[in-house]
């Protein structure tokens, strides 16, 4: 499995990043599937039961900033 692309801005672009840590982000696989770099709060988050959600035990839940995912928003294919 390989990054192929990022998706959007830079995190420095956005103001997403020390420079020190890590940084959240978006790149598309060579496969056309996405990953998500962002903060795990798998243990925080509740309730996502009642959206029909459910996070199965070799995944995570990840938290991404706003303004990482809407300015990846015009590089994300229609299909």
């Amino acid at each position: 499995m390989k990054a192929v692309r990022r998706i959007g801005k830079t995190p420095a672009e956005l103001g997403n990043t020390t420079g020190v840590s890590g940084s959240p982000d978006i790149v598309e696989l060579d496969d056309g599937a996405f990953a998500v770099i962002g903060v795990d709060i798998t243990d925080q988050i509740s309730d996502l039961d009642s959206f029909g959600a459910r996070c199965a035990p070799n995944e995570r839940v990840v938290r991404v900033p706003r303004n990482t995912l809407t300015a990846a928003k015009n590089d994300i294919p229609e299909d």
